[in-house]
């Protein structure tokens, strides 16, 4: 679309609220299926516990090379281009695992399925900030778009548990084949908004940005500390996903408790977007940020010890009230320090940074409880959240 063209009105866009939110319930959860389902199947095959940390790490290795390119393109054109090349990196890695489940195509489909996530994503939350009417407004539109990874983790992980007991692991890579189709036939309904009208190649003095300009942003303090706490929080949802798998199939728990599992915690983390969506006004970022670090601390510290399959069900939940509330509050944050014409690419570089950590952290993860206990990564992130608390109290708060 040309830069001169007429955007559609905010309220337009705001009308497409909810096919934005379907298009990333749909693209996540092709993601998530296809993690719990190549997780449980290498787990059912006799794999090693830190096969399953190499193929979750998998999942963030396209992110990083994808991420700061997706913001760059969601600047430049809008939402449609990024999200219908997430929707056929999605289809398509979803496709192999279903040709074959040898270890090789699962990790193809978990490269795929990951970039898929990052460049949808990126245009999706850069069209959200769009819809907002006022900057008070940003907590309650992104509470609604975070509702997708949400309620793609409280569904995909229950019906996948239902699919591989009932008919078999290959359909759960079925249903993840299918879902990025969905999301581009709900992309197709949001209105085109123009991007803005500074030109993404060239700043303020008419030099050029280059290929890297996003990285110029981290001379911002707020944004690096915002970046370091969400770094923090992140790890911490990536260790309770592979903690789960692990800590259920060692307590012989069935795929479908296992999914159960992990649906409370996604299903918490809806609930607690919810509720921010409807009392957004009375909430302040910074205090609500170190208070869920709190609880998250709390949780992975105790969460070993917790009986059976409904004390990991109580206990997921809670850690899902927790990390469901960051992300409305750091993607609020972020888009009230950064410049409107560069929020793409803040929000590229903020997906290269939490998937750059992705990387290691579930290989570490694998390690670490191969050698000790499979809780053991929960008590890893319990400790940096704890330290995470100093960045976090040296957040300026948002203009």
């Amino acid at each position: 679309m040309s830069v001169a063209e007429q955007p559609p009105p905010r309220s337009q866009l705001r009308a497409a609220l909810p096919a934005v939110i379907g298009a990333l319930v749909c693209v996540h959860a092709s993601m998530a299926a296809t993690r719990v389902t190549a997780s449980l199947l290498v787990l059912h095959r006799g794999y090693p516990e830190w096969i399953v940390g190499v193929l979750l790490s998998l999942f963030a290795v396209a992110p990083i090379g994808l991420s700061l390119w997706a913001g760059r393109l969601a600047d430049r054109h809008g939402l449609r281009r990024p999200l219908g090349v997430g929707v056929a990196m999605g289809a398509a890695g979803a496709a192999v695992a279903v040709l074959s489940q040898h270890p090789v195509a699962l990790a193809v489909a978990s490269l795929a399925t990951g970039g898929a996530v990052a460049v949808a994503a990126v245009g999706i939350q850069r069209e959200a900030g769009l819809m907002a009417r006022e900057p008070s407004d940003l907590k309650r539109v992104f509470s609604w778009i975070a509702l997708g990874p949400a309620l793609s983790n409280a569904l995909a992980p229950v019906v996948v548990g239902l699919l591989i007991d009932h008919v078999g692991f290959r359909s759960g890579f079925v249903f993840a084949a299918l879902l990025p189709l969905v999301a581009w036939w709900l992309g197709r309904r949001v209105p085109r908004a123009a991007p803005p009208a500074h030109s993404l190649e060239q700043d303020s003095q008419g030099r050029p940005r280059g290929a890297f300009s996003a990285f110029g942003l981290l001379r911002a303090a707020p944004l690096r500390r915002l970046l370091l706490v969400n770094l923090a929080l992140s790890s911490c949802w990536d260790a309770h996903s592979f903690v789960v798998p692990v800590l259920g199939h060692a307590r012989s728990l069935s795929a479908s408790s296992i999914g159960l599992i992990l649906g409370a915690f996604a299903v918490a983390a809806t609930l607690v977007r919810l509720a921010i969506s409807r009392w957004a006004e009375h909430l302040d970022e910074k205090r609500a940020l170190r208070r869920a670090m709190a609880l998250a601390t709390a949780v992975c510290a105790t969460y070993y010890w917790l009986p059976g399959a409904a004390g990991m069900m109580l206990g997921s939940a809670l850690l899902g009230l927790a990390l469901g509330s960051v992300q409305p509050m750091v993607l609020s944050m972020l888009h009230q320090v950064t410049p409107d014409d560069r929020h793409g690419q803040a929000l590229g570089l903020r997906m290269l940074v939490t998937n750059s950590a992705t990387i290691v952290m579930p290989v570490a993860f694998g390690a670490l409880a191969a050698a000790t206990l499979p809780a053991a990564p929960l008590w890893l992130m319990a400790g940096l959240v704890l330290l995470a608390q100093v960045p976090a109290r040296r957040i300026a708060r948002p203009a």
